[in-house]
């Protein structure tokens, strides 16, 4: 019952009333109009009540000197203004107060869904295997040791090892690998990863609550709940300040035998200048960032960004675009790119594999027309054969081509090694017995990632690269961007380690990722920055902070608007307690009253609320 009034009371609307009734106890008795009861009261009421609940609830549940808040001082100087007569101060003190509560939930409010849509991805249902025969059966009906069977374009249903078969499988829910992964006999696969081509067996060995994908879910539920609730910083000042203030009013009163000077004191130093520092900070910092295509969930997110010391990068889909490119064609002698290419695109038109569409892109992209092969079939995992133009072509890795007898001359082993050196996937081309070609791909580097590291590292902030990706390209695209340490073929599980790992080191860790397996490491880090617009909805839930356009360079502008902000706050809580402090020593002389009193406390409050909203429109670079 007290829950539901506090909550009506503290509503936008009720605090609008409360506004109301405080603005026509200033005016009426000026304008000549006296009530049967100040409408004073009404603020009181309305915005008071909610602050006795919130500093008696901070009494009964806190220990130590943090039982004492920032509410039970206005508390208290609202029932002492209130003994000596004074309604408006009484009214005023809670009803800056309330507002300031009402712009701090504006500025912190923030979206939770994102663990709905993670428990969203795991499998439904798996096929069981047994005397040769398949069934459907629900998903945590599977047991470990059970044999599963996985056909095209299948989800994994949970975790296990390959029996039979080849294919490749889509990983990038786990490790957010651009590219499929090609398993065989022997090979670990993930639950909730895809099977994009062919049809294996599997043996069940982590099902139910110890699969990946459950461990997944649970990451992200346990770094929610590790965030730590940061104390208001008001009610920091005020545990320790309070017992202070209280001996200077007590100590007034005494040796001056005056109980409106103490009464002026407690609502003088009252903290609403103060409350309201953050939150107007925030609220202008959060709209400024919105104009430059950056959402930020909570002023909390974006004062930690100003503190953030390493800024730590997902490749996929972050430093890089995602998707792959043809980067080099390598004939034979005596071989053409365009031949090259043009068999290769004839051979891989059919396929649905990303390096076959890519191949196809390239050659289009050219010029080329690309011949429809007369015969096609895919050895799932390895390669395709395919007949082009009346040519037997067969298109895949080493290993395919020497399975089938082809070997691969020196020069195209030194391309190959060259490709492997910068972590690029190679697809080799072979007609008539020969080789004839390699030709390498690799995933779209971000133009804007290497320029976004450099401003990060000319502003001291330490950049790292946290990828599931292979080593040797992790490495590559580290040196293309000048990030100098790069950690590779990381789980989930394992980037929250390292994030961990770099915060126990000190500082502040911003992660910054775009996919599902990137969530729980934006929900360990101090701050989590999402790419809003090409990455997964489960990553831009579980972030603080997205970036809608996906544009990376705005990072660099995102800190340096922190920093203001923090900035803008410290100056803020500077300039509210000098006000304070001098208004104390003039309370103390008898110089004001409570109720001019309340108005310099009051007028010192729209002055930082002023300082603090004009960060909305200063230049940021």
């Amino acid at each position: 019952m007290l829950e539901k009034l506090d909550a009506l009371l503290s509503s936008i609307p009720a605090t609008a009333v409360s506004g109301v009734f405080l603005l026509m106890s200033f005016i009426l008795p000026r304008a000549g109009v006296v009530l049967p009861v100040d409408p004073a009261w009404g603020a009181v009421l309305i915005s008071g009540l909610p602050l006795v609940y919130l500093a008696v609830w901070w009494v009964v549940h806190n220990r130590g000197i943090s039982k004492i808040s920032s509410a039970l001082l206005i508390t208290m100087a609202m029932l002492a203004a209130i003994a000596v007569g004074d309604l408006f101060a009484a009214g005023e003190v809670v009803f800056i107060m309330a507002l300031g509560e009402i712009l701090e939930n504006m500025a912190t409010a923030r979206a939770q869904r994102g663990l709905k849509k993670l428990i969203e991805l795991r499998p439904s249902r798996g096929r069981r295997v047994r005397d040769g025969e398949e069934e459907l059966i629900p998903a945590e009906e599977i047991r470990s040791g059970d044999v599963l069977r996985v056909k095209p374009g299948e989800m994994i249903p949970t975790d296990g090892v390959v029996l039979s078969g080849e294919t490749s499988v889509d990983q990038s829910v786990m490790t957010g690998e651009s590219l499929p992964v090609d398993k065989g006999v022997g090979d670990q696969v993930f639950c909730g990863t895809v099977n994009q081509f062919g049809s294996v067996d599997m043996k069940a060995t982590k099902v139910g609550a110890d699969s990946s994908l459950a461990q997944l879910i649970r990451l992200v539920e346990t770094a929610g709940e590790k965030e730590a609730r940061t104390q208001r910083l008001a009610d920091l000042w005020a545990s320790w300040l309070v017992p202070a203030i209280l001996i200077v009013a007590l100590a007034t009163w005494a040796f001056t035998g005056e109980m409106v000077r103490a009464v002026t004191v407690l609502v003088v130093f009252c903290p609403c200048a103060l409350v309201l520092a953050t939150p107007t900070a925030m609220v202008a910092a959060i709209g400024h960032a919105a104009k430059h295509g950056v959402i930020v969930k909570s002023g909390e997110a974006l004062e930690k960004m100003g503190r953030v010391t390493t800024i730590a990068f997902d490749k996929t889909g972050t430093l890089t675009y995602g998707r792959l490119a043809v980067r080099a064609v390598t004939p034979r002698a005596g071989t053409g790119e365009q031949e090259l290419l043009t068999l290769a695109a004839g051979a891989e038109l059919r396929s649905e594999h990303p390096l076959a569409r890519a191949v196809v892109s390239e050659a289009k992209s050219r010029g080329i027309a690309v011949p429809e092969p007369s015969s096609f079939q895919m050895d799932a995992g390895r390669g395709v054969r395919a007949e082009v133009d009346g040519q037997a072509v067969l298109c895949g890795s080493e290993k395919y081509l020497l399975e089938k007898g082809v070997a691969v001359e020196s020069q195209l082993s030194s391309a190959l090694e060259d490709a492997r050196a910068r972590g690029e996937a190679t697809l080799l081309v072979a007609s008539g017995g020969l080789c004839v070609g390699v030709i390498t791909l690799s995933d779209i580097l971000n133009p804007a990632a290497k320029e976004t590291v450099s401003r990060l590292a000319a502003m001291n902030i330490r950049t790292v690269l946290l990828t599931g990706d292979h080593r040797k390209a992790a490495e590559h695209f580290a040196r293309e961007t000048g990030i100098s340490e790069a950690y590779a073929e990381l789980l989930p599980a394992e980037k929250v380690e390292k994030i961990e790992r770099l915060q126990d080191e000190g500082g502040k860790v911003c992660m910054v990722g775009d996919g599902v397996n990137d969530a729980p490491a934006l929900k360990a880090a101090s701050v989590g920055l999402a790419m809003g617009k090409g990455g997964s909805a489960l990553a831009v839930e579980a972030a603080d902070i997205a970036l809608m356009t996906d544009d990376i360079s705005k990072i660099p502008y995102l800190k340096n608007l922190a920093v203001a902000a923090v900035r803008t706050i410290q100056f803020g809580i500077g300039l509210s307690m000098s006000i304070n402090f001098a208004a104390v020593v003039l309370s103390i002389l008898g110089k004001l009253t409570p109720t001019t009193g309340a108005l310099v406390h009051n007028a010192g409050s729209c002055l930082v609320v002023l300082i603090a909203a004009l960060l909305y429109d200063r230049k940021i670079d």
